[in-house]
């Protein structure tokens, strides 16, 4: 359903994803992450996700039917100009998802951030839903897979430098026509800087510094959805790629301040709210 609602002073960005109970991950980081980046944020969740810093515990995945009542809430009342879509699931999410992608306006930017693989290495999606996966990436803007992720998108070996993820994004954004991040996060080099690649090559490289550590829990959920909150707002992929980038090394940077959690934290999404607070 094409909206006739005159763009608002923010950007208006939904998210798609399961729940993160301490905060860090999913919806919950997406949707600071969309009020970090200058948008109103908004949420439908495909799954009821028990998680910690420490690991997940169990997933409760509801009907169906309700994920269509909720998409149905937003069409129904609200223009919307950036999805960032996260963890699906199933076949059958992956499904519901492009039915509502095809009842956005056109040109809406949606950005993919395709949760496939766990940090420790563990498929998180059986066959059937990868396949359908692989198949959503031709239906929206810009992927940002991790290095594993790209990997079993692209049925290739794990690239070990950015170079080669890169060479590997460019492959597949030529055969899907969507554009590709590639992202040095995973690497052990002394930088974890990220590329905008798309059919005809390299858009940009956005250069960021690597930070000693283990606070990183959420960084994917993060980097896609500052992506989408300012391509919502008209950027280009170059400049938002950048914006994100430069605001996501600075969650990192003070995530350690956070003290959340026993295990891998939360970057602090906060912070350039607390410095202009006062408070850092």
């Amino acid at each position: 359903m094409e909206s006739t609602d005159p763009r608002g002073t923010l950007p208006r960005v939904l998210t798609i994803a399961g729940t993160d109970p301490t905060g860090g991950a999913g919806v919950q980081a997406d949707l600071k992450s969309f009020m970090a980046a200058g948008a109103y944020g908004m949420s439908v969740v495909t799954a009821l996700v028990a998680q910690n810093t420490q690991g997940v515990r169990a997933v409760h995945t509801p009907p169906l039917s309700f994920l269509q009542e909720q998409f149905d809430a937003v069409l129904d009342d609200v223009a919307v100009d950036a999805v960032k879509i996260g963890m699906l699931g199933t076949a059958d999410i992956v499904a519901s998802v492009s039915r509502f992608l095809d009842a956005l306006a056109p040109n809406t930017p949606v950005v993919l951030d395709p949760v496939m693989v766990a940090t420790s290495g563990d498929r998180l999606l059986d066959e059937e839903a990868e396949a359908a996966v692989r198949e959503l990436c031709r239906q929206v803007t810009v992927i940002t897979p991790n290095l594993k992720e790209l990997a079993v998108l692209t049925s290739t070996p794990q690239a070990s430098s950015l170079d080669e993820a890169i060479s590997i994004a460019q492959d597949w954004a030529s055969e899907t026509g969507t554009y590709v991040i590639a992202k040095g996060g995973h690497l052990q080099a002394g930088h974890a800087d990220n590329a905008a690649v798309g059919p005809e090559g390299v858009l940009c490289r956005v250069s960021s510094p690597r930070v000693d550590t283990k606070n990183t829990h959420g960084t994917g959920c993060s980097l896609s959805s500052a992506l989408a909150a300012r391509l919502g707002a008209g950027e280009t992929l170059p400049d938002a790629l950048e914006w994100s980038t430069t605001w996501l090394h600075e969650a990192i940077e003070n995530a350690d301040g956070l003290r959340v959690g026993h295990g891998h934290g939360p970057v602090d999404h906060g912070h350039q709210l607390r410095r202009q607070a006062g408070l850092l």
